[in-house]
């Protein structure tokens, strides 16, 4: 059986998608599609029914599933061992991270791993934290850097540093000057936030609840670089960040920041382990570097702290 095409398959049905896939992958959907057909013609039926949504699975397709997750955890678990057996350490790690991470934690993370261990290849996918967690449970990605608003208290994940949240603005801003502003004084506020749905933007949005007043984005972007963009050019436009998306452009004076209090908003960056199976020896490798790295900083995502 082709480990691909089996990988393939069970991503399609954690998905629900064929363009999805395709464009995770960066491909046409065409060719996500015919890969699939060529997969259920081996089982003789058919494993997915096509809605007007996508794709579900049907009840061979479900059974398929149960048994091939961890066949497939199985299978590239002993492959990695072996290869590793042979004397040197080879394999690939499948890293998802949260757009906050990318920099510099995968530079110095690949650095290292090219000195250290030239023959572990990274496979980094960049997503927001509810597409990670749908990953890792599917077996797309290996390990992920994400955020938690709880401590993590179980083995499934390691927690890597704290960030706290941040109002932040373009210079001079007379209402970013000050070290810290109540968390009530962004009622009535030109906001750029993040677009529904969303964990953070949930957050952000009952804590102002919670306090009697309701933000007013005039702006909604997913993407960090357009709402620090847009703050960046746009006077008395704020956004509301960790400091980890914004440390490269406090240092250069491009933004200035102040941070929200009452309440402190913590979130909480962790290593997220499978759930089901052992890491391979490349993924222990990487997990344990990555842990390094934050630690050798100061428990921050960052070589300097914004």
């Amino acid at each position: 059986m082709n480990i691909a095409s089996v990988r393939l398959f069970l991503e399609v049905a954690e998905a629900g998608s064929l363009s999805k896939v395709a464009a995770r992958r960066q491909t046409v959907q065409s060719h996500v599609s015919r890969q699939i057909t060529e997969f259920e013609a081996g089982f003789g039926g058919a494993l997915f029914r096509r809605t007007g949504r996508g794709v579900a699975l049907t009840e061979l397709g479900a059974r398929a599933v149960a048994r091939l997750r961890p066949w497939l955890q199985e299978t590239e678990q002993l492959a990695q061992e072996l290869k590793s057996e042979a004397g040197r350490l080879l394999g690939e790690v499948r890293l998802g991270i949260i757009p906050s991470a990318a920099h510099p934690l995968m530079t110095r993370l690949f650095q290292r791993l090219q000195a250290e261990h030239p023959g572990i290849r990274l496979d980094i996918a960049e997503a927001q934290g509810a597409d990670l967690d749908t990953m890792l449970d599917s077996g797309a990605v290996d390990l992920a850097v994400l955020f938690r608003f709880h401590k993590p208290s179980g083995r499934d994940e390691r927690l890597l540093c704290e960030a706290h949240t941040y109002l932040v603005s373009a210079p001079h801003d007379e209402l970013t000057r000050e070290p810290t502003l109540n968390f009530a004084r962004l009622a009535g506020l030109r906001l750029v936030l993040p677009r529904r749905p969303s964990h953070w933007r949930n957050a952000l949005d009952e804590t102002a609840r919670s306090l009697g007043f309701k933000l007013e984005p005039i702006v909604e972007a997913d993407s960090l670089t357009v709402q620090k963009e847009l703050v960046a050019n746009t006077p008395r436009l704020y956004s509301i960040l960790g400091p980890y998306s914004f440390s490269a452009e406090l240092r250069s004076g491009r933004l200035q920041a102040t941070k929200l209090v009452k309440p402190d908003l913590c979130r909480h960056v962790t290593l997220a382990l499978p759930k089901q199976g052992k890491l391979s020896p490349a993924c222990r490798v990487v997990a344990q570097t990555l842990q390094e790295l934050v630690e050798g900083w100061g428990q921050q995502l960052t070589e300097s702290a914004a």
